[in-house]
């Protein structure tokens, strides 16, 4: 393939209820699509981050940037237009893995188009469909908690994640418990939100049989969350700490974590959160996808992602009703509990031109015409 041309749509979506986690309270969806056109065929993606650097350092400005005056000139310069090419041409940018994953996955999403290749075929998934969870964000009062979540178990999702911080862990979570019973599949996410001095405070959640306790302390601290998981009889489950596949042998061999959550643009893109799911699997810890608040664009190849053989715990791949009242894509409906991975070309999906309209606040072109 030949680049031709890329477009950014920055698009403005409406939450149907605000998002409250440990780094504050989301009412929008503000992000931006990357629209990539080469001389073969189409392909999209979706940004992950938001408009201030508040969940990780990138943003939906600075992302701009890298990827105007940095990803791009050098995916342009490529002989040849493939993953296998642009991933050592964008190693010689530092970091900015979000801004990375976001051309790669719209790359992939044309280059597997013109081969007529499903996204799930090629990572290897082996479902059909795959389990649902829901991330239910922090609320005003336990009794709004609790109806947040008898409404989801109502729609059928089979998980329930609990968003905590501190004077907000200990009685949402027993409440949730008391009402719903031990035999719900039950984690909490803390959002890097507690220290090492907090431990002896969250071994009290132990009497609740969670599933995993996410990003309890600060991201990147190996040996803090090692030292927490000796004294935690819960799993730990690492997300933001995990960049790459190395960071998670090194999480792994340390017993930092006992499960691993994995973002494919945290990490850079679907081939990296591949090796991801591979690491973890080859070690007999537990995977599963991580969610950001994605439109169709991301939610689509997310679940091929969870459909791989490692990912064995439902994740955070809701329907698309959970967030919007309308998406930009056809939207993903839960049946019996679970979610269907798209079995078209690419990604599976593209953005509903109307949809696209309603909803879009900008668009660029970053490269081309």
């Amino acid at each position: 393939m030949k680049l031709e041309r890329v477009e950014i749509v920055h698009v403005a979506i409406p939450l149907v209820t605000p998002f409250r986690t440990s780094y504050g309270t989301m009412t929008t969806k503000d992000t931006f699509l990357l629209h990539v056109v080469t001389d073969t065929a189409e392909g999209w993606s979706e940004f992950a981050a938001d408009p201030e650097p508040l969940y990780c350092s990138e943003f939906v400005a600075g992302a701009e940037i890298v990827l105007r005056d940095f990803l791009l000139p050098r995916a342009a310069a490529l002989p040849v237009l493939d993953t296998a090419h642009l991933a050592p041409a964008m190693e010689k940018t530092k970091g900015h893995e979000l801004a990375k994953a976001a051309l790669e996955t719209a790359v992939l999403d044309a280059e597997l188009r013109s081969y007529g290749m499903p996204l799930a075929t090629y990572l290897g998934a082996v479902r059909e469909r795959v389990p649902a969870g829901v991330s239910v964000g922090i609320k005003e009062t336990i009794g709004d908690l609790l109806d947040d979540v008898e409404g989801y178990l109502g729609q059928g999702y089979v998980r329930i994640k609990l968003k905590i911080e501190p004077g907000w862990d200990l009685e949402p979570v027993r409440a949730v418990r008391e009402r719903f019973g031990a035999e719900l599949p039950l984690q909490v996410d803390a959002n890097t939100a507690y220290t090492l001095a907090d431990a002896e405070h969250l071994r009290r959640l132990d009497e609740f049989g969670l599933l995993l306790i996410e990003e309890p302390l600060a991201e990147n601290n190996l040996y803090a969350h090692a030292r927490l998981q000796q004294r935690l009889a819960t799993p730990v489950c690492l997300d933001e700490s995990l960049h790459n596949a190395r960071d998670t042998a090194s999480a792994i061999a340390m017993d930092a974590c006992r499960v691993v959550n994995v973002k494919p643009a945290r990490v850079g893109g679907y081939l990296e959160a591949r090796r991801v799911h591979d690491v973890a699997h080859a070690h007999g810890v537990p995977v599963w996808c991580g969610g950001m608040l994605e439109t169709g664009i991301g939610r689509a190849p997310n679940l091929a992602l969870a459909a791989l053989p490692g990912c064995t715990l439902p994740g955070d791949t809701s329907a698309s009703s959970r967030y919007f009242a309308e998406d930009i894509t056809e939207p993903f409906v839960l049946v019996d509990g679970h979610l269907p991975v798209p079995r078209s070309p690419g990604i599976g999906v593209a953005p509903l031109p109307g949809a696209l309209r309603r909803f879009t606040k900008e668009r660029r072109e970053l490269y081309g015409a």
